[in-house]
């Protein structure tokens, strides 16, 4: 059975499963949406590099079983330095709290699922939900369609969160190729500050396939960071799309670190809505075999006096696949925009390729906008210079490598996630040297 014929088959039995029903309409009207859409191909534009026909041709268990055996071992391995964290555990779309620390005060934080239970939260989903996501997308429809599991937090004005937030979504004990749609609403009202970390891990040999939207409000002066910690397994596939809404004054960062992973899709969107906005997306990828990571962003500046910055790094080996295509849209009354956008990758291998496309749209005459992209290999003359102080091939490469994405995390202020991607580069470099 295609998915197509799961996902119309699943939908009433799914709706049942839910305590809350206010959204029913709006579901069923998203699943009648995602039907006319239907999944991309690679003749739409948007797929033309990306091939998803290997996620969409199995077959998917749309009800996880709740029950697992995760260990605190297993968990252990997965934090990095992060005794001062809060962290979130979800497994098999469950919050596990007697996983977790939470120790969030003053903010209001709740399991997607209890949220839509909540009637006191009924209003911030009337005010917010759904509202910045793209209407025209199959995956955003198909999320709205079948969202059930995921973390909502407000945090409210002036409110300053000081621990990291690290989210984790499990999957483990399922027998089947197993379907998740996670969806995320962070609100960060005037004033406030928040760091969230987010990292999906499938446990088992059967198959995940994970579509996630988040959507984040930032209010005025206001700060938000988001980091995405993409380092699943090889029975993985992620299409992510996040949302991100900036009033004046305001601050946020999506950064994008990506090393793992069948099939990953990340869709980023900037929206600002105010003048001296700042928007920072970066992005990290180191990928082999027959991996493939594909960015999609995009920044609207829609309103003058604001700024944005993209920088993407991808290094890649044997014959893995990158995909890049950056957008800056600058309206015409968005005057004095400075919008900055780069995307430089390596390949390592003769088989692995990237398709990079900056595009810039520029409506406004008093703007300094630029954009960029290389595609290269080590440069020989740095290599043979390391090699001849007598650091070994590997070695050289992994420095000079390191050398070349550092750039990307200059603006974690997260000290143990900075050190955690060092970490990470220099396992996928299989080398052993502390940076």
């Amino acid at each position: 059975m295609s998915l197509n014929e799961q996902i119309l088959n699943n939908h009433s039995e799914f709706l049942s499963t839910l305590r809350h029903r206010f959204l029913d309409e709006t579901r069923v009207e998203a699943l009648g949406k995602f039907v006319k859409l239907g999944f991309p191909t690679k003749k739409d534009e948007e797929y033309k590099y990306t091939n998803i026909k290997e996620i969409i041709e199995k077959d998917y268990n749309f009800f996880p079983k709740e029950s697992h055996n995760i260990t605190k071992e297993q968990l252990d391995e997965l934090h990095f330095g992060e005794e001062n964290f809060d962290w979130i555990v979800f497994v098999n779309g469950q919050l596990h709290k007697e996983l977790s620390k939470i120790s969030i005060e003053n903010a209001e934080f709740l399991s997607f699922n209890y949220a839509l239970n909540d009637e006191n939260h009924k209003d911030v989903f009337d005010t917010y939900f759904n509202t910045i996501a793209a209407k025209d997308l199959a995956f955003t429809n198909l999320n709205q369609a079948y969202c059930k599991y995921g973390f909502f937090l407000k945090v409210p004005k002036n409110v300053v969160i000081e621990k990291p937030i690290h989210v984790f979504y499990l999957s483990q004990n399922q027998e089947e190729n197993t379907f998740y749609n996670t969806r995320n609403l962070l609100i960060v009202e005037e004033g406030a500050k928040v760091e969230v970390i987010e990292s999906h891990h499938n446990f088992d040999e059967t198959y995940v396939f994970t579509n996630s939207v988040t959507e984040i409000f930032t209010s005025p002066n206001a700060k938000a960071d988001w980091h995405k910690l993409q380092n699943d397994s090889d029975t993985s596939y992620l299409v992510d799309h996040t949302f991100a809404q900036q009033e004046r004054d305001s601050l946020t960062t999506v950064n994008t670190f990506s090393f793992g992973g069948k099939i990953v899709r990340n869709n980023l969107d900037f929206i600002q809505n105010g003048s001296n906005i700042n928007s920072f997306m970066n992005g990290i990828t180191i990928i082999g075999k027959d991996q493939l990571v594909d960015h999609h962003t995009a920044v609207h500046h829609n309103q003058p006096n604001c700024e944005s910055y993209q920088n993407y790094k991808g290094i890649f080996k044997d014959k893995s696949h990158g995909v890049f295509n950056g957008k800056i849209f600058v309206n015409k009354i968005a005057q004095k925009t400075n919008a900055y956008q780069q995307n430089n990758n390596v390949l390592l291998s003769e088989g692995a390729t990237i398709d990079t496309k900056p595009q810039l749209e520029i409506f406004a005459d008093d703007v300094k906008c630029s954009h960029g992209c290389t595609v290269g290999q080590l440069n020989e003359d740095a290599l043979f210079y390391l090699r001849a102080r007598g650091i070994s091939k590997k070695e050289a490469q992994a420095l000079l490598l390191f050398a070349f994405a550092n750039d990307a995390m200059q603006n974690i202020d997260i000290e143990p996630l900075k050190e955690k991607i060092s970490k990470l580069l220099t396992e996928k470099l299989e080398v052993n040297i502390e940076f």
